[in-house]
């Protein structure tokens, strides 16, 4: 045998995986970034009359063409699973703790995965009702929904 190729300590590598893109928004994505700049959330109903949160173009269940017909839905959610980020980096959302959770918000069938500010890990649960928070200058991206918070009672 060879020792050449016996190592006696685990080595670490580390290495940056990323897949820059982008695309057109088109009639979908664009109505639904543009909701998020005024302030509103929409989703898009499904042949079956489901409600998809964010909107999709294409049924994720029969791959057929969803159309056009968004609708409202929120301010309010509801967190259904959630997980604590206790040291957030650049690329977080958040410059503080926080929760990433599937939040479903109201009127929607499904859920999206944003952030919830909920001050402390103690604070979040699932089942917790939480209120969209807009960024103060909205530029049209998806982080004009800047996180859920706790509704207030």
């Amino acid at each position: 045998m060879c020792s050449d190729f016996i190592v006696s300590e685990p080595r670490i590598i580390e290495t940056k995986l990323e897949f820059p893109y982008s695309r057109t928004l088109g009639p979908v994505m664009g109505a639904f970034f543009m909701a998020l700049r005024d302030g509103q959330l929409l989703g898009i109903r499904a042949k079956d009359r489901r409600v998809l949160a964010p909107p999709l173009e294409y049924d994720p269940e029969t791959g057929e063409s969803l159309g056009t017909e968004m609708v409202p839905i929120g301010p309010g959610g509801t967190v259904e699973a959630w997980t604590w980020v206790d040291d957030p980096t650049q690329k977080h959302p958040l410059d503080h703790p926080f929760a990433f959770a599937l939040v479903k918000p109201d009127g929607a069938d499904t859920s999206m995965v944003s952030a919830v500010d909920a001050g402390r890990v103690e604070a979040v649960h699932t089942g917790m009702r939480v209120t969209a928070r807009y960024r103060s200058e909205p530029q049209g991206l998806i982080t004009d929904l800047e996180a859920w918070e706790p509704t207030k009672s």
